[in-house]
This record gives structure tokens, sequence and C-alpha cells, in this order.
């Protein structure tokens, strides 16, 4: 199952409903397998509906047809269901199986840790989908460490437990190519517990990339629970408005013992932030815009916009300053947006094609004026700059709808009727 998932689901018609993101089990006492109830189903709008099996006509390796009607009414899991891939995999449970070596003459049972990569489901006769394979990877014993196999059901014990020790290295190989918006948003969905596994199992890259897209109850709740040290290289990571936005959220004692923590440089940014209010220029803007010296050519330029971590309002525009060249920087002269320099020959210094035309703000300038003059100019970006006229930051269209949207805006539309 965990194969299948991201995989279409379909109406007879061949008109695709959804995508699967996990599978509905109920857990029974030993030795009953658990019972399938249903799939997860991701819909338009990010939305996740449950389809019972009972509407469920083919499963197979790129596809899952289901019939009748589907109610859209947003998935809640409730007590006693468990997902497959959000709670079952990554699970340390007991192989039990003959010992065919047993000093005895006769054979024994012996019993190993393994760790559940994957399940198997069919169809019983009375129609009802039950779990009758695992697929497993050994823990102990040298010489079998890290072998995989498939096991019936009855030859594993523990499956109906729940375990404190729990990894998630198989859950995200089933989220490998989610973007980070998306893998945000399904892993809000799981337990508490295995959403910090999940976290500690990311790189520090990738998890402030999906930090940036939680919700800012669930940021708080996962850094607070990793290491500092490991919180502080994570908010080095982040963009630093993000980082400066979640610092904001923490008790004072704990913001200032990350800040400690950081290189300075990063810290310095982020302090700088912290002192704007939160709906103005400089409470939005980011500290890392391209910046350049009037000397630098077009090619200079379009080198820089090239770099693949940058987004794409931040890689919209160069920005050209005289030197220091970190924000906040030497006096600023102007913008160059990459549609000008793309008609430029290579050699053009950008200090000839800058934007005369757009002047930048202030920080104090409030998110209402900010956005009228975006909508007025059809702006991606905006400069920032200080009384001395240094460039401070950038104020980019992402960060400026962020903040104009209601703040539980991450957690989904309302829910709908059936239909």
């Amino acid at each position: 199952m965990a194969r299948l998932s991201g995989a279409g689901v379909f109406d007879p018609k061949a008109d695709q409903v959804g995508k699967l993101r996990d599978i509905v089990v109920m857990l029974r006492s030993e030795p009953r397998p658990p019972r399938v109830l249903g799939l997860v189903v991701e819909v338009v709008g990010r939305r996740k509906i449950f389809v019972p099996m009972t509407k469920v006509s083919v499963i197979d390796a790129g596809q899952i047809v289901v019939n009748g009607v589907v109610n859209l009414r947003r998935f809640e899991q409730r007590p006693g269901e468990t997902l497959v891939m959000g709670d079952l995999l990554d699970r340390h449970i007991t192989l039990v199986e003959p010992d065919k070596h047993s000093s005895a003459g006769g054979t024994e049972d012996t019993a190993s840790t393994v760790v559940v990569m994957d399940v198997g489901i069919e169809r019983e006769i009375p129609g009802d989908w039950v779990v009758t394979q695992i697929f497993v990877r050994l823990k102990g014993g040298l010489r079998r460490r890290g072998e995989t196999r498939v096991v019936d059901f009855d030859q594993v014990k523990g499956l109906t437990l729940a375990t404190p020790q729990q990894g998630a290295e198989h859950l995200l190989a089933t989220m490998g190519d989610l973007r980070p918006a998306d893998l945000a948003h399904a892993i809000s969905d799981l337990s508490p517990k295995r959403r910090i596994e999940v976290a500690r199992q990311l790189d520090d890259e990738r998890l402030a990339d999906v930090l940036e897209e939680l919700p800012e109850d669930d940021q708080v709740d996962i850094l607070q629970q990793l290491e500092r040290d490991r919180a502080a290289d994570v908010l080095e990571e982040m963009d630093p408005d993000d980082a400066a936005d979640l610092i904001s959220e923490l008790p004072p004692d704990q913001a200032a013992d990350l800040l400690e923590r950081m290189e300075p440089d990063e810290a310095a940014d982020i302090r700088r932030l912290l002192s704007y209010d939160d709906y103005t220029a400089g409470g939005m803007m980011t500290t890392e815009p391209i910046v350049l010296p009037p000397d630098s050519t077009v090619a200079d330029a379009l080198a820089h916009i090239r770099n693949p971590d940058l987004s794409p309002s931040l890689a919209g525009q160069v920005y050209v300053v005289r030197p220091p060249m970190e924000t906040p920087t030497g006096r600023y002269v102007g913008t160059c947006h990459f549609q000008r320099l793309l008609r430029e020959p290579p050699g053009t210094l950008v200090s000839a094609v800058l934007d005369a035309a757009l002047e930048p703000i202030s920080p104090d300038t409030p998110v209402g004026e900010v956005a009228r003059y975006f909508a007025t100019y059809n702006l991606v970006a905006l400069p920032v700059v200080d009384k001395s006229g240094r460039l401070i930051g950038v104020v980019t269209v992402d960060d400026l709808v962020d903040h104009m949207l209601p703040k539980d805006w991450r957690e989904g539309a309302p829910d709908v009727g059936a239909r």
C-alpha cells in the first residue's frame, strides 16, 4: 500500500476524484489481522476525505477505482483508527519464526525485532479487506541486519500495540516527491508524536522549508521539541523574515537562547527584523535579496538570478547599491528587472539599465499602502530603504499575501457538504 501513496483515485468514468494519501485500518486483538476501513483521498484544495472500502472496486499498481457517491466532508481520524502510512510505517514489531538450528533436536520459535516498511491487503470472502502481509526489515543479529522480507501477518506480534520507539524513514519515503507546502500539509494531519518523529528525520534545509509552510502553532511545537542546537541550525536555514516571525512566537528566554546559538550574522538579521511591527514593510521584508555594485555586468546579474535556491519573486529583480553589499547596504542606487536584463548585451553595466521610476519604500510603510503600491505597478518585489537611503531589505509579493490572509489560512477552506 505504501507504494500506492499519491496514486490516482478515479470514478468508473475515468474522472479523477483525487490522490491516495493513506489507508485507514482498525487494529484488533491478535491473532486477528487489522481490518481495512477505507482510504484517505486528497481532493481539490488539498482537502482530505474518507472513502469507505465498500466503494472501492479496483486496486492495482497505478490507480484505484471507486463507485458511488463520495462524501466530501473533511476526514477526521477517530479513536481506534490507525493510518498505515502515518502510524504503522517504521513501527518496531516482533517477527516470530522457527529456529531450525535448535540444539534440542527439534525446532523452537525465535523472536527478532523488525521494522515495518509496507503492508499488503487482500479482500476476504465476505467482502472485507484485511492486512495479510507485512514487508519488514530485520534489526537484530549482525548477519541479518538490514535484510528485508515479506512475512504473513500471523508471523508478527506487537502490531496491535503502540510503541514508544518509531522512526520516520519509510513514511518519508512515501512523501519524497512532495513540495514543502504539500509535505507540511501532510504532516500537519499526523499526531503530535508522529509529527516530531518526522521532523527529526528531515535534514535541516528540508525541515526549514516545511516549517515555513506550517501554521504558527505547529511551528512552535516542533521547534520547542528539537534539541536547542538543532533548532538554531534550522532557523539559520529559514528565510530571515520567516525565522523572525517564528522566534517572535516563542517565550522571550527561549528566543534569546536560540539567537545566541545562531551564527552572529544570521542572528543580527533576525534581531533587525524583530524591531519592526509585523504589519509594516519592515516586518514583512526579507534581508537576502540579490545585491550587486554599479560596476557589475548584465552577465553577473543573470548568473545570480539562475540560483535555483531563490524564490521566483526574489529572482525577478536585482538591486544595485554602493558598498557594503550586505544589508543594511551602502546607498541604494536602483533596481534592474530580469526581463530588461534578458534584452541587454551581457557586457552592459547594470547601472545603465536601472528602473528609474521604481521608488523604494520605508520600513514603517503599513501593509495596506504596500499592497496598493504592488497592485498599482504590477510588482513582484519592492525595495525597502532606511532614512539614510541604505537598502535594508525587500518585500516580495508572496510575503505580502501571507500577511494579508487570515492567520489560519494554511488550515484550509471551510468544510463543504456531500457531493
